[in-house]
């Protein structure tokens, strides 16, 4: 006869051995994970035991058995995580020069280690995404990490280097051949603000001169009746200031890098444009679709985007993450499913938007008005929230979707 005895399991994030909630163990892996997100303020993924054996069914648990709760990261051993240098989780709390020895953490770039504190990574620019992971004193973010505990971040080692050096010491400093707009496609990835005018200006001192006159409609009109209608209109770096593409039909153009300001685009069809790094400052994209479309590090400072829609049925995502929308009117617009992650969205007007499942980790909301609001399901971990106006939910923000101190207010 089967014992009825419910085991007690005691539940710790991966990596910690600290902060440990005793639970009884509910009778499926559901319930597990609901529990345990409950209990230690996460969005509980995967289960791992002592070992890093993943459990997928929750009647192999036993009794007293001691489990570890990941996000979905891989397993990470707790006493690996709190040996050496290369962890934010560190027992000894002793000085070294002034500075907490828990505080230095260690950093995988692409593959290339860097060794900083939070304090580096902090003091400059505080509203930074990186200032943001790191600022809270436990682990920061959900990032994964590698072998040694160092924290992964996919970008070019190479161009992170002179930006850790400026956060170090304050001036820009790069070694001959280094090409100032890779270094400054990361500045806008990490949110460092206070660098990309100097390098904008440093890739304007290098630039051949040559013809700059914005493309006006009927020549735009022209070259859109010569090319075939299946045809990827390639239109990447050429100037469409100010001009009246509105209710066109623009579907499938590559408009990387393109000077887009001030342009009427309202009622356009922008389904699945490239729009990588565009600058669409103060634009008229009112009504627009712009069903997957592509706008990663575009900057739409000051744009009007009421009313557009952004949800693909095919289930293509549009991916905005690193976008520059401080001060945008998005009011009404269709977003579900939609990548702002680590955008800038101060200021915005986002009322009555539909941003169920919308990816808004390490977003920047301060100030932003989500009155009306669909937030269900949206991934609000690291975002800022300062002052921003929740009122009139569609449906309720559940505490799991943000981090510690970053709550709404009630």
């Amino acid at each position: 006869m089967m014992s009825s005895h419910t085991p007690r399991i005691t539940l710790f994030r991966n990596g910690r051995s600290s902060d440990g909630k005793v639970i009884a163990c509910p009778d499926s892996m559901e319930r597990l994970l609901l529990v345990a997100s409950n209990c230690l303020g996460i969005s509980a993924s995967h289960v791992f035991t002592a070992h890093g054996g993943r459990i997928e069914d929750s009647s192999l648990i036993r009794d007293d058995e001691i489990l570890y709760i990941s996000e979905g990261e891989p397993f990470i051993d707790p006493k690996f995580s709190r040996s050496g240098q290369s962890t934010v989780m560190m027992c000894s709390h002793e000085k070294t020069n002034g500075v907490l020895q828990n505080d230095w953490i260690t950093l995988n770039v692409g593959g290339r280690h860097f060794m900083t504190n939070r304090s580096t990574l902090r003091g400059r620019d505080g509203d930074s995404m990186l200032a943001r992971m790191f600022a809270e004193d436990d682990l920061p973010w959900s990032s994964a990490v590698d072998h040694s505990g160092a924290y992964l971040i996919d970008r070019s080692p190479v161009y992170f280097e002179p930006i850790l050096n400026y956060l170090r010491h304050g001036q820009l400093i790069m070694d001959d051949g280094l090409n100032p707009a890779g270094v400054l496609e990361e500045v806008k990835f990490f949110g460092i603000q206070s660098l990309v005018k100097p390098l904008e200006e440093m890739m304007q001192a290098r630039e051949p001169p040559g013809d700059h006159t914005p493309m006006k409609r009927w020549e735009f009109v022209r070259m859109l009746q010569g090319a075939p209608s299946k045809y990827d209109l390639r239109c990447q770096g050429m100037n469409f200031e100010g001009a009246d593409l509105s209710k066109l039909d623009l579907k499938y153009i590559n408009f990387t890098m393109s000077n887009l300001s001030l342009a009427n685009l309202s009622g356009a069809n922008l389904s699945y444009c490239c729009l990588e790094r565009a600058n669409l400052a103060g634009a008229k994209l009112d009504g627009a679709n712009l069903r997957g479309v592509k706008m990663v590090l575009a900057n739409l400072e000051g744009a009007s985007l009421r009313g557009c829609n952004f949800e693909d049925p095919a289930g293509t995502k549009a991916n905005m993450e690193g976008v520059n929308m401080k001060g945008v009117n998005l009011e009404n617009s269709q977003m579900a499913g939609v990548n702002l992650r680590v955008a800038t969205l101060k200021n915005a007007n986002l009322q009555n938007s539909n941003l169920r499942w919308a990816v808004m980790a390490g977003t920047d909301l301060e100030n932003c008005n989500l009155t009306g609001c669909d937030l269900q399901d949206a991934n609000l971990r690291g975002a800022n929230v300062k002052n921003a106006t929740f009122e009139e939910m569609l449906t309720p923000l559940h505490m799991s979707q943000s981090v510690a101190g970053n709550y709404p207010p009630r």
